[in-house]
């Protein structure tokens, strides 16, 4: 069994990751900003008996993620760089400390945990690191432009890096969910307020997609197979929509593709019910009753 480090494990993805793997007999270092503040890991590993081992890890911080890799004895056989900040909105309207933040955790979090984990796996001579990313790292569209910029990074240096080191017997994969049932994903659902229309539109797009949640077990699923199956793909998508939405992205070119997201709201919620089957127009949620 390997010994695997997870980042984010505080919900969502992380955690389940965190658990699937413990579940299938792997020793998972589970890490998270504030243990403190998110007990519900902890718990469901003592009450199943698994081997989880919870530790403070900030991915922005070079003291944090050097004082926490040095910390973990002996071999580390997986990392799966899975922290990670989902903001939303247009360019025009995001603070640049927002543009800032997410590409510090999402991009250089993920570098320096690479950094961190490369000399033990090299003197190893073997070894596997998972980048999750996220359709996002291949489509782009507002109001998902702060968040698919730091998932572009993120491909970007995980190709360049898995040329580097597979002659030292390490493995690097990318894992592309499509949307599930976390926390950022209801936070686009939400829409909110701007002078641009996207924001709103895809606002309905994950509402009705998350009408017939696929929950972040499906990805974690992935990754287990990922550090169980030896497999030396690059990409891996995860969810049932997740190669779907890639496939019509690539039967566009680039003009048509920004055609389509800067059509007038009927045409544009039109296009997506006939190409998606996805009536965008679901209303949002009502408020809660005073």
């Amino acid at each position: 069994m390997s010994s695997v480090l997870v980042t984010g494990t505080s919900s969502g993805i992380g955690l389940q990751t965190a658990l699937a793997l413990a579940r299938a007999g792997h020793h998972v270092i589970a890490t998270m900003r504030n243990p403190a503040g998110a007990p519900e890991l902890e718990a469901m590993a003592r009450a199943e008996g698994l081997p989880i081992d919870i530790r403070a890890l900030d991915v922005d911080s070079n003291e944090s993620v050097a004082s926490c890799f040095a910390a973990i004895p002996g071999p580390l056989d997986v990392l799966v760089n899975n922290a990670g900040l989902g903001p939303h909105g247009s360019v025009e309207e995001v603070p640049l400390e927002v543009f800032r933040a997410v590409m510090e955790t999402n991009y250089f979090g993920a570098v320096r945990c690479i950094k961190a984990v490369l000399p033990r796996m090299r003197a190893a001579g073997s070894g596997c690191i998972i980048n999750v990313s996220s359709v996002s790292g291949r489509i782009v569209a507002s109001p998902l432009g702060p968040y698919a910029a730091s998932k572009f990074a993120l491909e970007a240096i995980s190709e360049a890096l898995a040329g580097e080191v597979k002659a030292f017997n390490i493995r690097v994969a990318i894992v592309e969910p499509g949307i599930q049932d976390t926390k950022m994903a209801h936070g686009i659902e939400q829409g909110g307020t701007s002078i641009y229309p996207q924001s709103r539109r895809f606002g309905g797009l994950f509402r009705a997609a998350l009408s017939h949640p696929i929950p972040p077990t499906v990805t974690a699923g992935v990754i287990l197979d990922i550090v169980e199956s030896g497999t030396w793909q690059l990409r891996h998508t995860a969810g049932a929509d997740a190669a779907p939405f890639l496939a019509w992205r690539a039967s566009m070119t680039d003009e048509q593709w920004v055609e389509l997201n800067a059509l007038e709201d009927d045409a544009w919620y039109e296009r997506m019910q006939n190409e998606l089957g996805v009536d965008a127009r679901v209303a949002p949620p009502a408020p809660p009753a005073v």
